[in-house]
């Protein structure tokens, strides 16, 4: 299992948790479980391309990733991190 970490921003589709905990081989595995737990949530990180949406990061084991193909070990923790602007 791994621990992914929930932004604030995105916590309403998790009934507000900060953490919850999934496995998978991949990211994607991993984050396409996480929208099955939790309809939606996917859907605002990755985009029609299937891609990670300009204003989210990702990272597994504390290191930036860029593409959904990322293998991942028991023991991963996976923080999604929205971007911040302000006016």
């Amino acid at each position: 299992m791994m621990r992914i970490l929930i932004p604030s921003q995105l916590r309403s589709y998790t009934g507000g948790a900060a953490e919850v905990e999934m496995s998978g081989a991949t990211l994607d595995e991993v984050l396409r479980r996480l929208d099955a737990a939790y309809p939606g949530i996917r859907f605002r990180i990755i985009d029609e391309l299937e891609r990670i949406r300009p204003h989210i990061r990702i990272f597994v084991a504390r290191e930036l990733v860029r593409t959904l193909d990322v293998p991942l070990r028991a023991g991963d923790e996976i923080q999604i991190v929205g971007a911040l602007s302000g006016g």
